[in-house]
């Protein structure tokens, strides 16, 4: 008995450890910090073109313009294409609504669950897939950046 309620206890706090809450000031440390390693990463980028281009600091200025106002170019795209985005969004979600509530006037509700736990498995799986290729495929893309830049020279 003693061991059941210690496994029990043990269960209990491994998930309450494993639990994550993100707060608001999480998200915005974790935005901060994305956004100060972005600015490291463009500016380690634009002296890397300094160097292999051998360019002079009037031409790193007029780089850095052209940076700048092709971001704030896409920021003001990604803006304005938000509301689309969001109607989009809103009709997938009705689509999806009609989806289950025509699977459930057709399916008995036994099998209506074990589709709902499918589809729901399914769709874990295929966001570990889709978080798994971005990990490879960032990996990769810096192994590509490695072998090709002695290359280039």
């Amino acid at each position: 008995m003693k061991k059941l309620i210690l496994a029990i206890a043990f269960i209990g706090m491994g998930s309450f450890a494993m639990a994550q809450t993100t707060t608001p000031q999480d998200k915005d440390a974790k935005r901060a910090e994305f956004q100060q390693k972005r600015q490291q990463k463009e500016q380690e980028h634009l002296a890397q073109m300094q160097k292999d281009l051998n360019l002079n600091q009037s031409q790193v200025a007029q780089i850095k313009a052209l940076h700048e106002q092709r971001k704030a170019d896409m920021k003001a795209d990604f803006a304005k294409n938000k509301e689309a985005r969001q109607a989009k969004m809103e009709e997938m979600k009705a689509k999806r609504a009609q989806m289950d509530a025509d699977m459930k006037k057709i399916l008995t509700p036994t099998q209506y669950d074990k589709w709902q736990a499918d589809r729901k498995a399914k769709m874990e799986a295929r966001k570990m897939a889709m978080k798994d290729k971005g990990m490879k495929g960032g990996k990769m893309m810096k192994k590509h950046m490695e072998t090709a830049a002695p290359q280039a020279n």
